[in-house]
């Protein structure tokens, strides 16, 4: 039986929820940016003064001088509710993507368009599952309102086991979520497989497909499940313009998908949850070839210092062609992270298969280079 869920419920819903997650800290653990290990749980009271932020795969070089530009000039908009901009936004998105605007919603970066997924989905009840680990919030807010999160570890190199993840399936699956390149392991799965994947399940369930870290691929490996959309399959892509154009703090993600699912899930967003300077740095930041090839060849050369230290030790690691690295803690992760902060870094540990890892953003090159250094000490 479906469940009647108005618009009005899901205002009361998420007012309820915030007020809820002031006291309590197991929701809050739920719903952050990464699932909160037992280490980080233990230390976080302790992680103030830090300087060096390794844990959150922010962009160090971004926002573009362009965007820059496009949010001082529209400043003087700030009065103005954004009505024209989003719709100008839409027809730009759809036209990249080459999609109608009713393809497209809009959301205050892709954790926003996650937890609208997870209402859409998780408040029918059942299940949705994932590869694991994977990026949590859209199942762990799905699971606030009763869903099921069902989870299919990685496999030996540490990339999403597309063939298990299908075998999963139950009949009263809603969702599945897929993230290519994955986060936390930087790993990538062919394209080919993926397609194969999403148009096989998305006959049977819809196909969610997250792709924040695409464009930290070469131009030629950038394929994408919007592909898919344009043959009307039940796939929905998520991207953002957190990461690679260093948008994090200025909150601007998209969706690409039919508009029957588009509509599914733009019911639970809010009628504003972008603004101006957003939206401005979002069209100021798309074509922007060479800004991205920068931040690429940057975090590449960034990316191999803490590679070329964790081959050195023989410490296995998800190949990652992405701003961040996944590899095992060598030492408890409460006094890895204590340790780091004290010296100036922020990282973050996972907790997998009853082990501790170690996620690291890429910083700049420099900012490698000390950590590594700083890392080799702690857990010496």
């Amino acid at each position: 039986m479906e469940t009647k869920f108005s618009r009005r419920d899901w205002f009361k819903s998420t007012a309820a929820l915030s007020a809820g997650m002031i006291a309590s800290a197991s929701l809050f653990d739920q719903l952050i940016a990464a699932p909160m290990s037992r280490a980080e749980f233990n230390f976080l009271s302790s992680a103030n003064g830090a300087k060096i932020r390794l844990g959150s795969n922010e962009n160090p070089y971004g926002p573009s001088a362009k965007a820059r530009e496009a949010v001082v000039q529209i400043l003087s908009e700030g009065n103005r509710y954004p009505f024209e901009a989003i719709k100008e936004l839409k027809l730009v998105l759809a036209a990249k993507e080459g999609v109608t605007p009713d393809h497209i919603h809009v959301g205050a970066g892709s954790g926003d368009l996650l937890c609208q997924a997870a209402t859409a989905f998780g408040i029918e009840g059942g299940r949705i599952a994932s590869g694991f680990p994977t990026f949590p919030l859209m199942m762990e807010y799905a699971r606030v309102f009763n869903a099921t999160w069902d989870k299919v570890d990685m496999n030996e190199k540490l990339e999403y086991n597309y063939d298990e993840l299908a075998s999963a399936l139950k009949n009263d699956t809603k969702l599945v979520f897929i993230c290519n390149p994955n986060n936390p392991t930087g790993t990538l799965v062919d394209w080919n497989k993926v397609k194969s994947f999403c148009e096989e399940v998305s006959k049977k369930v819809p196909v969610y497909s997250d792709e924040a870290y695409l464009e930290f691929l070469e131009p030629s490996q950038q394929i994408s499940m919007v592909e898919l959309v344009k043959k009307d399959r039940n796939v929905i892509v998520s991207r953002t313009f957190s990461k690679i154009y260093g948008l994090a703090g200025l909150r601007i993600g998209y969706l690409v998908a039919k508009p029957e699912l588009i509509n599914k899930v733009a019911k639970y967003g809010g009628d504003f949850p972008y603004s101006q300077t957003a939206i401005a740095a979002a069209k100021a930041s798309l074509g922007d070839e060479s800004f991205m090839s920068m931040v690429r060849t940057k975090n590449a050369a960034a990316r191999k210092v803490l590679t070329d230290y964790l081959d050195q030790h023989k410490i296995v690691y998800g190949k990652s062609l992405t701003n961040f690295v996944f590899f095992p803690a060598h030492k408890d992760g409460k006094t890895i992270l204590s340790k780091m902060s004290e010296r100036g870094y922020i990282m973050r540990i996972w907790d997998y298969q009853n082990k501790e890892w170690c996620r690291v953003s890429i910083g700049t090159e420099d900012e490698m280079k000390g950590f590594v250094k700083t890392f080799a000490e702690v857990i010496s």
